[in-house]
């Protein structure tokens, strides 16, 4: 039993197994369990919750989905899990405090999943590098991210860290990641960019103007570069209309890897297979 609160923390062997189990379920020969997964969602959660609930339901556990804001109570983390131990085999939890999901699985009662805070999202970008690496080598590939320090900026910095990524940010130098290798030059960059990344400016839309991707920028890209923003983006923010019609968009075909990543973690962390 373990729980995935950051990619920090998982070696690139663990990766690997999440990666081989992802393609297991894809394949339809996924493991399955009987049990129980506890949830917790805020409304807005779309494809998070859609993917985890029927990925869930599908390999065997029952979902029992509760709003985030449960936890929220003046009841202490280190009970709530206690008690859900007794009845739920893994919690998949989203919820903007990081420290949240941190005190649930400090008490080594019931694996833990983050489905999002506002500091990182790892499930999510283990998606999208799982969907890559049906099609590269993850170590060959040339990563620009555009866009201000976030919640999707840190996972990408958590996965370059783990598993040796060549990752640069682009964006003013007053948003930038802490430790990231940075650039404000969106030109030159996506020069050398395999594969591009963006997550909405939020606060900063009249900083980042600059930065929105467009066709003309995705036509000086390398033969082959995709274009993968984290949705839910926004045409005319930081991506074009345009942008998100040139053949390098891989937004929604990439975004199907949610469902069997998703089993994969949470059968990673249950130690299935």
């Amino acid at each position: 039993m373990r729980s995935l609160i950051r990619l920090d923390d998982l070696a690139p062997s663990d990766i690997d197994r999440v990666f081989a189990l992802a393609d297991a379920y894809r394949d339809g020969r996924g493991p399955v369990t009987a049990g129980c997964a506890v949830m917790f969602f805020p409304p807005a959660s779309l494809r998070t919750r859609v993917t985890f609930e029927r990925g869930a339901a599908l390999m065997g556990l029952q979902p029992v989905v509760l709003p985030e804001t449960t936890l929220d109570k003046s009841e202490a983390l280190e009970d709530v899990a206690e008690y859900l131990g007794a009845w739920a085999d893994v919690i998949v939890a989203r919820h903007r405090d990081l420290a949240v999901l941190e005190g649930l699985a400090a008490v080594d009662t019931v694996p833990v999943v983050n489905a999002m805070t506002d500091r990182n999202h790892p499930c999510e970008v283990l998606s999208d590098l799982w969907s890559l690496r049906q099609q590269s080598e993850l170590g060959s590939l040339r990563f620009l991210f555009v866009g201000a320090d976030g919640n999707i900026a840190g996972a990408w910095q958590e996965a370059a860290r783990a598993l040796q990524l060549d990752l640069v940010q682009c964006c003013p130098a007053g948003l930038r990641s802490p430790g990231a290798r940075w650039t404000d030059d969106l030109e030159t960059a996506i020069r050398s960019a395999d594969v591009i990344l963006t997550d909405g400016p939020g606060e900063h839309e009249e900083l980042l103007a600059p930065y929105r991707i467009t066709s003309a920028l995705l036509d000086t890209a390398p033969t082959g570069a995709r274009l993968n923003p984290c949705p839910p983006f926004l045409r005319g923010v930081e991506v074009s209309a345009d942008a998100i019609a040139h053949p390098a968009f891989v937004g929604h075909a990439f975004k199907a890897s949610l469902l069997p990543v998703q089993q994969a973690v949470m059968a990673f962390c249950l130690d299935l297979g």
